[in-house]
């Protein structure tokens, strides 16, 4: 029993013990999330960066179709007198927005149609397929 009673001591925890374990696994879980956001939204930068890019690699054409090209984080618009068309990249996809801004208050723009994108070339080609209904 001397035996047993010593391999008890040497292995038990105590409550500081265990609350620290605890902690500490909680911390590296918390790490580990603000880690994969971090990512997350340096991706997410990252594809606002390249949509906004090939939106601007053109300014002829968008100066002919009275357009400017903004980006602002992670939200790229094209604007119009009358409209505005952007895509928001979050969590890997875009949201991309048709808005008028006839019929609202000077400066804002009321969202009349929406689409989801999973890539910046889906993104891209939801805005010409807004830009086209616009233009008609």
């Amino acid at each position: 029993m001397t035996s047993k009673t010593k391999k008890n001591e040497t292995t038990r925890l105590s409550l500081k013990d265990a609350f620290e374990v605890e902690h500490a696994r909680r911390e590296l879980e918390r790490r580990s999330r603000a880690e994969a956001e971090r990512r997350q939204q340096e991706e997410d930068l990252a594809s606002a960066e390249r949509l906004y890019d090939a939106l601007a690699a053109d300014p002829e054409f968008l100066a002919s179709h009275k357009l400017t090209v903004d980006r602002r984080r992670y939200t790229v618009s094209l604007d119009h007198q009358d409209y505005r068309l952007a895509a928001y990249f979050e969590a890997g996809k875009a949201s991309v927005t048709a808005a008028d801004k006839r019929s609202t208050l000077t400066g804002s723009a009321a969202p009349r149609k929406q689409e989801s994108a999973e890539t910046v070339e889906e993104a891209l080609a939801a805005l010409a397929k807004f830009l086209a209904d616009e233009t008609r």
